[in-house]
């Protein structure tokens, strides 16, 4: 199995994910934009054992929302690391935090709420594909 190392903005809290993850695509929604200060959220989503914390676990703090997110960064920097979603059983690594992991984007989740509109030919569903949650409903590019 292939593993991909990466870490926070200071490398104080390491990472690495192994296998192949679940899935990959974008997140529009205002929760996801304004954590990652951007207007969209890169995402990689694995199941919880395919993901290890290998240094640095002692900076880890944990930020929750909602019952559907709980955010993990480095209390050193402020470097986001992860979000642990227990509803769906899987963890998003953002991909910026893996840089090697080729990130390859299947979907855009929460497109009903995007500031960026991105024509790429990609599923856009409202909100979540039916199989986690959602609605399962998509929407035109």
């Amino acid at each position: 199995m292939t593993t991909y190392h990466g870490q926070c903005f200071c490398g104080a809290v390491e990472v690495e994910v192994t296998g192949a993850p679940e899935g990959m695509g974008y997140c529009h929604c205002r929760s996801c934009r304004s954590w990652s200060a951007g207007p969209v959220n890169a995402f990689s989503l694995w199941k919880p054992e395919a993901v290890r914390v290998t240094a640095g676990a002692e900076h880890v703090a944990t930020f929750q929302k909602t019952p559907f997110s709980q955010r993990q960064y480095c209390a050193k920097c402020g470097g986001h690391l992860m979000t642990n979603h227990p509803t769906i059983g899987l963890v998003d690594v953002f991909a910026a935090t893996i840089p090697t992991f080729p990130f390859t984007p299947g979907v855009h989740v929460n497109y009903a709420e995007t500031v960026l509109p991105m024509r790429d030919g990609l599923p856009k569903f409202k909100d979540f594909p039916a199989e986690i949650g959602g609605s399962g409903e998509t929407v035109p590019e």
